[in-house]
């Protein structure tokens, strides 16, 4: 009865519980049966909205992606900063935002579910590039805080670099290792115009992969 009434309340508590099971046991460690009796909704109720745990962990994907958004909005649409300001500011804030942490904990391997590396670099050509890298480095073009050119082409490097070749979901690496490819990202993006990284930031990416280890 409450699911049929209450259908995105239903939704959202399997969604709730799938994540924080993803954390603590890991997708792969995480069964449909767990999900099922940790909501203590019938089997039934569950399939009726997810026809599988991959289609939950895509809904808790695409959950955090929209809250992203909202976030990452903000900044590209802040009057104040100049289009190189922007694009620090909202490599920055993405990177030290709550749920970049929570993708790596609850993201299996995903070279061995190309499906998920799959729908991560859908998002990226399809929301982020054009919606928020392009724009803001065609702002600073514009501005000239920035001097590179083809913005959709400089924006579709940066963001396949950093959610494939800088993550460690993708294919797990050392810490120092790690550390060489901010600074091989950095040195990449310098020859097209943009100082992007800094060491507070580098920092974080060897701290996401230590925690992704772990």
């Amino acid at each position: 009865m409450a699911r049929n009434k209450y259908p995105e309340q239903t939704v959202k508590l399997i969604l709730d519980v799938a994540t924080r099971l993803f954390v603590e046991k890991g997708y792969e460690q995480t069964s449909l049966q767990d999900i099922i009796n940790e909501t203590k909704l019938s089997k039934g109720a569950i399939y009726h909205h997810f026809a599988s745990k991959e289609d939950i962990f895509e809904a808790i994907f695409h959950r955090i992606g929209e809250e992203n958004t909202i976030a990452l909005a903000k900044i590209r649409d802040d009057k104040s900063l100049n289009g190189y300001e922007k694009l620090r500011a909202i490599f920055k804030a993405a990177l030290f935002n709550p749920n970049q942490s929570l993708m790596l904990t609850v993201t299996p391997p995903l070279l061995e579910n190309p499906k998920f590396l799959a729908m991560q670099i859908q998002q990226l050509y399809d929301i982020v590039v054009p919606n928020f890298i392009q724009p803001i480095l065609q702002q600073g073009i514009d501005d000239g805080s920035i001097l590179t050119e083809n913005p959709q082409e400089v924006a579709e490097v940066i963001m396949i670099l950093n959610n494939v070749w800088l993550n460690p979901v993708v294919r797990l690496t050392d810490e120092a290792s790690m550390k060489r490819r901010c600074q091989t990202f950095n040195k990449l993006l310098q020859g097209l115009g943009i100082d992007l990284l800094d060491d507070e930031m580098i920092s974080k990416y060897v701290n996401y992969l230590s925690k992704y280890k772990n």
